[in-house]
């Protein structure tokens, strides 16, 4: 087979230096920049900065507010991935064995994944609105007094709820391509094995999916983590003192809002060593194949 190639040597360099560039403009520089501001104290209006170490990092483990937005934003990631993905695998596999004009649906269920995460929270702003959402009427059957910005829990729930609603499509896309690729042959073999469906499912399908699935648990973990940035902003109506926010969030609002500088780029570069530490651990399981027998 005929190996493509490059005439001239300095040709495909010429070709990265554009993506090169980017990359270092928008990710290398921003951290190392993020990285040094953490190790100083500095004055809200850029008359100088006092070199302090690591004075931002221990007193953000010391603060009972920093704390609480930690677990928040674990609890906030859990439940956000487990109810994505469990919708979606749900909905796939319902969807499986009859759907007609897979193309079009998907295309159709895409077109959500698109709406920005700002759209999305605006959209569930008018779902739970205290006078008029449709949502509120329905909490009021069951008698919950349901006050988003007012309440905590209420707040903390409509986050969760948009955001599920916001990356369903995307999974179920996913979850739906993985199942259409098991081949027929090991399905008829299942079928004769095992008539039970559930059990099927949990011993042949849910196994092949696998792959998939870890593959979409860490973009989801990502999602939660950072891309509901623009939901919990719209939620909260910049006011987020008295409501529930990630750590991605507190960034903005300590950094922009409150003028502190070296302590908001100290928990920057804490997020960015745990997205290197998400991205190690999936090249790492990414490594490992998976064989059946």
């Amino acid at each position: 087979m005929k190996r493509a190639g490059f005439d001239s040597r300095w040709l495909p360099i010429l070709l990265l230096v554009p993506q090169l560039t980017i990359i270092a403009v928008f990710f290398y520089w921003p951290a190392v920049y993020a990285l040094k501001s953490s190790f100083f104290l500095q004055d809200p209006f850029g008359f100088g900065q006092t070199f302090v170490g690591l004075e931002n990092y221990t007193s953000l483990f010391d603060s009972s507010e920093y704390l609480k937005v930690a677990n928040f934003t674990v609890l906030f990631t859990v439940l956000v991935t487990f109810f994505s993905l469990a919708l979606a695998l749900l909905l796939a596999v319902k969807a499986d064995n009859v759907l007609r004009g897979a193309k079009t649906y998907r295309t159709l269920l895409m077109w959500v994944y698109a709406v920005a995460p700002p759209v999305a929270g605006f959209m569930g702003l008018l779902l739970f609105n205290q006078r008029w959402g449709p949502l509120m009427e329905l909490f009021g059957h069951f008698g919950w007094e349901f006050e988003m910005g007012a309440d905590y829990s209420d707040t903390a729930f409509a986050m969760i709820m948009i955001s599920i609603w916001k990356q369903v499509p995307v999974n179920f896309i996913f979850f739906l391509s993985g199942l259409q690729a098991i081949p027929k042959a090991v399905r008829e073999a299942a079928l004769i094995d095992n008539r039970s469906a559930s059990g099927r499912f949990w011993d042949v399908t849910f196994p092949l999916l696998a792959p998939t699935g870890f593959f979409l648990l860490i973009i989801n973990i990502t999602y939660a983590l950072f891309d509901t940035f623009g939901v919990i902003d719209t939620v909260v109506r910049g006011e987020p003192s008295n409501n529930p926010m990630t750590l991605v969030y507190k960034v903005y609002v300590d950094g922009f809002r409150g003028n502190d500088l070296g302590g908001s780029s100290a928990q920057s570069v804490i997020l960015m060593v745990l997205v290197l530490a998400l991205t190690v651990f999936q090249f790492r399981m990414v490594e490992r194949r998976i064989h059946y027998t």
